[in-house]
């Protein structure tokens, strides 16, 4: 009996090392194929749970099936696999692919998936399977396991999905200004926020007439730090991703278009409210309102005379301040807290 092990780069001997104290006579492979945080284990008996006993061990997939890395072969495994899947199931294939070969993880999960559906009449769910094959590939060998869904996924239905709020939040940051190497490295924490949350929109605010140079370079480092996050989505994300719309506006123009019907207006500042004395009208508000407009400060805080303009001021943390980087995420984690709170 096989077992593939998946664990952190460098941790493999670590593994072998805490199952030798509590299993005999085993034999195993140390990243097969030069592939690291893999070990593959052979024992006489099943040992999942001792191997999920150690806290290195990050996933166990016990193989099934095991044939040559070969297209036909790997779809073939149908016959087999169908007896593992019930009619009344869901399933999904995925497969991992490591090394060159004449056909991609997609022609697999597609080509395989469609056998075993023929095969079996199940049903195929790639978001909530009630169990996955997996397909793992290592140059010329391929391994089969069969496990129920995770557990821990990133995407289910029990969750609700961030981007009901983030998608209609516009953050309005004051730039920070001053040295022009610094003014870039806070953009680029700046715009990675931004991107990272998928806000409806960014707006730069300056509150009054700025270095040119300066904001220059706060708004190159903003894009900097889109970028490198917007490239990481796309590769992170099974579905599309877009660009976060970024823009420069006066701030007490801001101020004035945003001040119309459905519009919540809602300033960061320590002198405001605690969001435990207004958590249940800012619930109600923010899952009511068409757009929600977060006013960010910098080095200074947002001009005073703008508070009677904002339906609400509220301290993030009481008695602290946050550094500029840190209000967008502060702000948007603590109104998700409060936007997804039971009733």
């Amino acid at each position: 009996m096989k077992f593939i092990i998946k664990t952190q780069k460098g941790f493999e001997n670590i593994v072998v090392n805490n199952l030798k104290e509590v299993i005999d006579n085993f034999n195993y492979e140390l990243t097969p194929n030069g592939y690291q945080g893999i070990v593959i284990i052979e024992t006489e008996k099943d040992i999942e749970e001792e191997l999920l006993k150690i806290p290195e061990v990050e996933r166990v997939l016990k193989v099934y099936f095991e044939t040559e890395a070969d297209f036909d072969k790997i779809v073939n495994l149908a016959e087999k696999i169908k007896d593992h899947i019930q009619e009344n199931e869901t399933f999904a294939v995925e497969t991992k692919k490591r090394g060159k070969h004449e056909f991609s993880s997609s022609d697999v999960n597609i080509v395989l998936g469609a056998k075993i559906k023929d095969l079996t009449n199940a049903t195929v769910d790639l978001t909530h399977p009630n169990k996955v094959v997996h397909v793992e590939i290592f140059k010329d060998k391929a391994y089969i396991s069969i496990t129920p869904g995770e557990k821990y996924r990133k995407y289910t239905k029990e969750k609700r999905n961030a981007r009901d709020l983030f998608k209609k939040v516009v953050v309005v940051q004051m730039p920070y200004l001053g040295e022009k190497i610094v003014c870039k490295k806070f953009g680029e924490a700046i715009g990675r926020s931004a991107q990272g949350f998928e806000i409806k929109e960014l707006i730069i605010s300056p509150k009054e007439k700025v270095n040119a140079y300066e904001l220059m370079e706060f708004i190159k480092g903003v894009k900097i730090g889109q970028q490198s996050r917007y490239e990481i989505q796309k590769r992170a994300y099974p579905f599309d991703i877009k660009l976060v719309p970024i823009t420069v506006q006066d701030l007490y123009q801001v101020v004035r278009d945003k001040r119309r019907d459905n519009r919540l207006l809602i300033i960061t500042d320590p002198k405001g409210d605690e969001l435990s004395k207004i958590r249940d009208n800012l619930q109600k508000d923010l899952r009511k309102k068409k757009e929600v407009i977060i006013f960010c400060g910098s080095r200074e805080g947002i001009p005073r005379g703008l508070f009677r303009f904002a339906d609400y001021v509220i301290d993030l943390a009481p008695h602290m301040t946050f550094a500029t980087e840190h209000a967008i995420p502060a702000a948007l984690i603590a109104l998700w807290t409060i936007y997804s709170q039971e009733e």
